[in-house]
């Protein structure tokens, strides 16, 4: 045990009569992380110094700052300054989703670096969060505020090291951009599943926002790095800047969390066809829609009027049409229907002259990390030659029974929270628009499995019985989530049920698609096989992606079963009693 001395924590009014106080307790200096809140106002400043004497005037003297109640100093002899760096980046992240204050703080600068022996430190950072609880400063566990999207989404977010270089990146080009006054630009930024391109647009939309109220970066943010404070001190502070989210059940999600950060705002989160901007950020770019296959043609057609365009345009389109810069975040593997964009669209702007391209490479959802990525778009496209393991850190399992895989993720879920079952659009949605109440009551459903354990009594389940935040809805763990609700989601443990829509050709070793079972009209509208196939494989792709911590797979088709066999853990039925 590296601690010598306990961490403690002063507690005084942030008073200037008070700071005398924190002189007679700290005359030599040594790294601290402090807290300056007040409880009624629901406002609060973290920050870090190794001179909290000379710090806390500098606070004093900032009017936003002296309006705040109480100041608490933590502290530890053994803490040296990449601790409290990351002590700091820890409680920030933590108390944004804690929810009871909102922070002054900036969000520039922060992001993972190794120091000696820090899993040991980050220990310590828990017991420090039971201290503040125990003084009442937060009032949460870690565990339910990791399953918050306050915390998954929060702009304060520690980058890793590969987004907060793309990042530096992208601003000095923007910068550029906009001294030269270039009129137009678009940024592309390619990244696969859980690389962070939610987090990374999230972060760059917070700090572009706080250089528009706060242009001049001061000397308080003591973590800014410094090639982004020079950055954002010199971008125009009159920016006027927007997020899109395609989808509906993201942007429902990202409209709440918007809502519990200081600066943002819910209004800021847009549909495509919204406002006119200098500079938009468009998240899962790969789900912007084109004029095909779509339920609603006449809103689609009165937007396309509107902005002076052919009715064959893009949702793209009309996001280039609508602002000067767009910062576009997309993966061509999670293009799920045909009314998403063409990757050849993507592509062709890709190698524009004017285009400024950049890439996210590291994993940050999933444990078992690329490996497992790979591993997974290698076994759909049948290249994979041997089961691979990966040890404690992600557990992957094939149930043989579909109702022992979902009793498994709700048995997750009491446990840790944040598991869902999803599956392909193999069944029809009869209970769509229905009230849960309704579905109830009548013994509705819309998934029927066979038992082949029990006669006359197959697995039955219903679909998802909102598209708004269903993962965060009340009865969504006795619900099965479709692609539309869970893309762009981190989930715990995901269970993935893979249907009658796919299976497997031993012979000619391929994966094999039938349009008669897939079940969404639209999605399969005027599409042929070859097409379809790689829109279910990115759906199947996009789900078993979905889980951090571990992934639970059924299959319907025993062909693919048997050559799932090969690669994943296989768990027999557990009969009862």
């Amino acid at each position: 045990m590296i601690f010598k001395q306990e961490t403690q924590i002063l507690k005084c009014t942030f008073e200037k009569e008070h700071f005398s106080k924190v002189k007679a307790a700290f005359k030599d200096r040594w790294p601290v992380v402090y807290i300056i809140e007040d409880d009624e106002k629901g406002q609060a400043y973290i920050g870090e110094s190794t001179n909290i004497c000379t710090r806390i005037c500098d606070h004093w003297n900032n009017t936003e700052r002296r309006a705040l109640k109480n100041i608490y100093i933590i502290f530890n002899k053994v803490f040296n300054k990449s601790v409290i760096l990351d002590l700091e980046a820890f409680l920030i992240g933590y108390i944004v989703a804690d929810g009871k204050y909102r922070l002054q703080n900036g969000n520039g600068g922060q992001h993972v670096h190794n120091y000696y022996l820090r899993d040991e430190y980050q220990r310590e950072f828990r017991h420090i969060w039971q201290l503040l609880q125990d003084e009442g400063v937060v009032r949460h566990g870690i565990t339910l505020l990791e399953n918050q999207d306050l915390f998954k989404y929060s702009p304060y977010k520690i980058l890793n090291l590969d987004q907060f270089n793309v990042a530096v990146q992208i601003l000095t080009d923007l910068k550029y951009d906009l001294g030269n006054n270039n009129q137009s630009r678009s940024f592309i930024i390619d990244g696969g599943a859980g690389t962070g391109k939610s987090i990374l647009g999230i972060y760059l939309l917070k700090l572009l926002i706080d250089a528009e109220s706060s242009p001049a970066w001061t000397a308080e943010e003591e973590a800014l790095d410094e090639n982004l404070s020079y950055i954002i001190g010199h971008l125009s502070p009159n920016l006027r800047v927007g997020y899109v989210v395609p989808t509906q059940s993201f942007r429902e999600t990202l409209k709440k969390v918007f809502d519990g950060i200081q600066g943002l705002d819910s209004k800021m989160v847009l549909s495509p066809e919204e406002g006119l901007y200098d500079l938009l950020i468009v998240d899962e770019s790969h789900r912007l829609r084109r004029r095909r296959a779509l339920f609603n043609y006449g809103s689609y057609d009165k937007a396309n009027k509107a902005l002076e365009l052919d009715e064959e345009a893009t949702e793209l389109d009309w996001i280039l049409k609508k602002s000067r810069y767009q910062l576009f975040f997309y993966d061509s593997r999670q293009s799920v229907k045909p009314s998403d964009v063409e990757a050849l669209r993507f592509f062709s702007l890709s190698q524009q002259e004017d285009t400024r391209n950049y890439k996210l490479t590291s994993q940050m959802r999933c444990k078992g990390g690329n490996d497992y990525i790979e591993y997974i778009n290698n076994i759909l496209e049948c290249q994979q030659e041997e089961m691979l393991t990966f040890g404690s850190s992600y557990e992957l399992l094939l149930f043989e029974d579909v109702e022992d895989m979902v009793s498994a993720i709700k048995e997750k879920n009491n446990k840790m929270g944040l598991c869902r079952n999803m599956a392909g659009y193999a069944w029809p949605w009869k209970t769509h628009k229905m009230k849960l109440s309704k579905i109830q009551k009548e013994g509705l459903y819309d998934i029927e499995i066979e038992n082949k354990y029990e006669v006359n009594n197959a697995h039955k389940y219903i679909w998802n019985t909102t598209q708004r935040d269903w993962i965060n809805s009340e009865n969504s763990i006795n619900e099965i989530g479709c692609i539309h609700t869970t893309q762009g989601y981190d989930l715990n443990y995901a269970g993935v049920i893979i249907g009658w829509e796919i299976d497997y050709d031993p012979i000619n070793n391929i994966i094999t698609v039938s349009k008669d079972m897939y079940q969404d009209a639209k999605g399969k509208e005027k599409v042929d096989e070859k097409i379809l196939r790689n829109y279910i494989k990115n759906i199947y792709a996009t789900l078993l992606e979905r889980g951090m911590y571990g992934t639970y797979i059924y299959v319907c088709n025993e062909s693919l079963r048997d050559y799932f066999k090969r690669f994943f853990t296989f768990v027999p039925h557990r009969t009862k009693g």
